[in-house]
């Protein structure tokens, strides 16, 4: 879907952390992640939460981090900006795995 003026990218990234990860560590990477919103332009909102579904379909993923970009070309910005890089690059103490999924809100 092209981007339009009234059209929001949804970038949506699930985290997994290991057994052994301290709370300390894991609350770093939020406040890590929080930051970005401000360290690189084109990021339009960001939220996160911790998962509270009674279904237990969570698949180990306990984290939700959303970021909203106007355009494509802002979230591919967003991609390769040396601050994203450089957080990203801190994660494999502490994270078992990631699931990205991006989608055009309707």
């Amino acid at each position: 879907m092209p981007s339009t003026s009234s059209a929001s990218l949804r970038h949506v990234v699930l985290f997994s952390f290991r057994n052994n990860a301290a709370a300390e560590d894991i609350d770093t990477v939020v406040a890590d992640f929080r930051k970005l919103k401000d360290a690189i332009p084109g990021i339009t909102a960001f939220e996160w939460g911790t998962n509270v579904s009674p279904e237990g379909l969570n698949d180990g993923f306990t984290h939700c981090f959303t970021l909203t970009f106007g355009s494509a070309e802002d979230r591919d910005v967003y991609l390769n900006h040396p601050a994203h890089q450089r957080f990203v690059a801190t994660l494999g103490a502490c994270l078992e795995r990631s699931l990205v999924l991006d989608y055009w809100a309707r």
